[in-house]
């Protein structure tokens, strides 16, 4: 096995996305034989340590298992800041610490997959409505947001953001206004969260605005077999693997 891979999430302080994130590696380890070394996470942010110097002390593991090639697999939606300025950043400055003792690759972002609409047409198939709203947490990027709006066209649905606009309940107003009734609204985060949990909080109070409508929110998308053999898929471009 000549390469070793790396999770990088964002980082919270809530414990359920680092869970999420130690399940998501134990299933990816599965893929490779003897591999539970070689499949690590890290953070961008929240941590006791920068990303270049987690990527460092992960670097030793992997070239223990005869790696040579460290592939960074990050998973975001987006292809905002983290994903186009902040990681790479990280990167280079492990690289240039590790020199050539180990080449240092990142590979697509998660939300560039194609099958990811997959994961929310399954969901959307459990709720009963007459719209779907994708709600994202969105960026300031430019052209960010471009993703999230084709993947809410191949659903049908429509899009909503949680730190930029238009927002969820300008959207929701909008539809309501339009005559629907009955309302669905799918997370587009990976995992539950702070945020997710902010989302809930202020839907319930949506549902006091709009006391007529039925306002359904799904849960995100989640670890699943399914989302492990999405970050494979990436992980894995363009090279051979065996198990």
């Amino acid at each position: 096995m000549s390469s070793a891979y790396l999770l990088v999430s964002h980082g919270s302080r809530d414990p359920r996305p680092n869970i999420a994130m130690q399940q998501l590696a134990k299933l990816l380890s599965l893929k490779l034989p003897d591999s539970e070394h070689l499949v690590g996470i890290a953070t961008l942010e929240l941590n006791t340590q920068p990303l270049n110097q987690q990527i460092q002390d992960f670097a030793p593991k992997a070239l223990a298992f005869g790696c040579k090639c460290l592939k960074i697999i990050p998973l975001f939606l987006l292809p905002g800041v983290h994903v186009m300025s902040d990681i790479p950043a990280e990167v280079e400055l492990a690289q240039t610490a590790l020199g050539e003792k180990i080449q240092i690759e990142i590979k697509a972002y998660v939300g560039s997959h194609g099958n990811l609409a997959k994961l929310l047409t399954s969901t959307m198939a459990t709720i009963k409505a007459e719209v779907s709203i994708l709600l994202a947490h969105g960026s300031r990027r430019s052209g960010s947001q471009q993703p999230v709006e084709d993947i809410a066209r191949s659903l049908g649905a429509v899009t909503a953001y949680w730190s930029v606009s238009p927002s969820l309940e300008t959207k929701i107003k909008e539809l309501v206004a339009a005559g629907n009734q009955q309302i669905a609204i799918l997370p587009y985060f990976l995992f539950a969260g702070a945020i997710t949990d902010a989302i809930a909080e202020s839907l319930e109070k949506l549902k006091l605005k709009f006391p007529g409508v039925k306002l359904q929110l799904a849960p995100p998308l989640g670890v699943s077999a399914e989302l492990a053999d999405i970050i494979w898929d990436l992980a894995t471009e363009g090279e051979k693997v065996f198990g």
